[in-house]
């Protein structure tokens, strides 16, 4: 994973094609490390990940709970197959989720436009 900060908003870029129970508690641990302390908003760019299981899906829920109740985590660049997770889960109401990572900085700068 690569954290990028910048504008009000992080941007944790995962580099792995898969996030399932072998990587789910390295990805929770490596997330926390990543955004720290900061405030801002992330946007999880997951647009490499081609596979998410329940532990998977799991760890992303960790990562936001991670955040705590006043930091928004919105999702990125989700391909056919966890779109489908989420969809199916129906997470893609609890999560903001965008096209890419343009289309979610683009809402952000909107939403503190105002």
């Amino acid at each position: 994973m690569r954290f990028e900060q910048g504008d009000g908003i992080g941007v944790v870029r995962v580099n792995e094609t898969r996030i399932d129970a072998g990587v789910a508690i390295q990805f929770k641990d490596e997330f926390r490390t990543l955004v720290g302390d900061s405030p801002d908003p992330v946007v999880l760019d997951l647009s490499r990940v081609e596979f998410l299981d329940s532990s998977g899906l799991g760890a992303v829920v960790a990562a936001r709970k991670l955040l705590g109740k006043d930091r928004v985590m919105a999702l990125s660049g989700l391909l056919p197959a966890v779109d489908k997770v989420m969809t199916l889960t129906r997470m893609n109401t609890v999560f903001p989720i965008f096209a890419d990572i343009d289309a979610a900085l683009a809402a952000h700068v909107r939403d503190t436009a105002g």
